[in-house]
């Protein structure tokens, strides 16, 4: 990640948490891909857990039913780009045109959903963050990559999803292959996360957006 990127000092990598209560923040990159996305989407909904989905253009193209699916279980969705194309050597105008088509892809299915957020592939951000907040959405960066992109195996996953701090924005994926690793981790992480003490949210520029402020654990 270029320090000099403009905008950087704006990126979200932390939401407000109270140290003796503390908020960890679940994304979901590469998506929509089923059956992982919607098993994912049922476990989230069993536990109650908001989440952000980070949508490629072309898999909401392929994949409608399942954002919608995103849309109507209260999840957040940010831009992830169109195809997943690394943007930290293109120019404005080219990253404008990209980052365009991926949310018009996403309001043709669903037209009336919010897309507060965007994340960089591979968290190269060249030129994308001043493009970004000219079409409405904020840079959404991580504390916590749990590199599952290659998966390790279930338990080193969970060994992994440890290493989130209070407030914390954690990466994981929801497509780009099968994760179904990534389900298992999640499934169990969560409810030994709150026997700790946790909280989940998402970032309250997206509440703000969709509830009006509401407490980011009520979506």
């Amino acid at each position: 990640m270029d320090p000099h990127a403009p905008g950087l000092a704006d990126v979200i990598r932390y939401v407000p948490s109270d140290p003796a209560a503390p908020r960890a923040v679940l994304t979901f990159d590469d998506g929509p891909n089923p059956p992982d996305t919607l098993t994912l989407l049922d476990l989230l909904a069993r536990e109650g857990v908001p989440a952000v989905f980070c949508l490629v253009g072309e898999q909401v193209e392929a994949h409608p039913d399942v954002v919608r699916r995103i849309v109507a279980d209260g999840h957040v969705l940010a831009n992830h780009s169109y195809r997943h194309d690394d943007l930290e050597d293109w120019e404005p105008d080219a990253v404008r045109a990209d980052l365009q088509r991926t949310l018009d892809a996403i309001h043709a299915v669903v037209p009336d959903a919010p897309v507060p957020f965007f994340r960089a592939p591979y968290g190269h951000w060249g030129r994308t963050i001043p493009v970004a907040a000219d079409l409405g959405m904020q840079a959404l960066d991580m504390q916590l990559v749990v590199g599952d992109w290659d998966p390790p195996g279930v338990d080193e996953l969970v060994r992994r999803l440890g290493g989130v701090e209070p407030g914390g924005v954690i990466l994981l994926h929801d497509g780009g292959g099968d994760r179904s690793q990534t389900v298992e981790a999640v499934a169990r992480v969560i409810p030994t996360m709150r026997a700790a003490g946790w909280t989940f949210s998402v970032p309250l520029a997206a509440v703000d957006d969709r509830t009006g402020g509401a407490d980011p654990d009520t979506l």
